[in-house]
């Protein structure tokens, strides 16, 4: 059984900074693409970050260079640290996990297992 559990979501000011964690179980961080998706109020989920086998990473233009997707293999959790948030950056964070990996950042379609979201409120 696929457990993914998002955390570290809150209230925070612009500019400031938050870092979200994603702690899996039943599924290996090591192994194929996991990454993070975003859903603002009225808005489609928007996947923004992920990270390869290989370590390698990719993002949208809006977040890079203030977010940074990392993964802690030893502890199974993946982490995002958020510098210079914006209002816009409002939204229900979630981390996915897929089964295959491919170049660039997948759609959503190509993860499989999904935590239940933390918020992150930027005002």
């Amino acid at each position: 059984h696929v457990q993914l559990v998002e955390s570290g979501g809150e209230l925070v000011q612009p500019g400031g900074s938050l870092r979200l964690s994603c702690t899996a179980s039943g599924y290996s961080v090591r192994t194929p693409c996991i990454g993070w998706f975003r859903q603002a109020p009225g808005k489609e989920r928007e996947g923004f970050a992920s990270i390869a086998p290989t370590g390698s990473t990719n993002y949208i233009v809006s977040v890079k260079g203030r977010f940074t997707i990392s993964k802690d293999n030893a502890k199974n959790t993946l982490y995002l640290q958020m510098t210079s948030l914006k209002p816009e950056d409002t939204a229900r964070y979630y981390c996915a996990a897929a089964l295959s990996c491919s170049e660039g950042l997948m759609p959503a379609w190509r993860y499989k297992y999904w935590g239940q979201g933390t918020q992150v409120t930027v005002s």
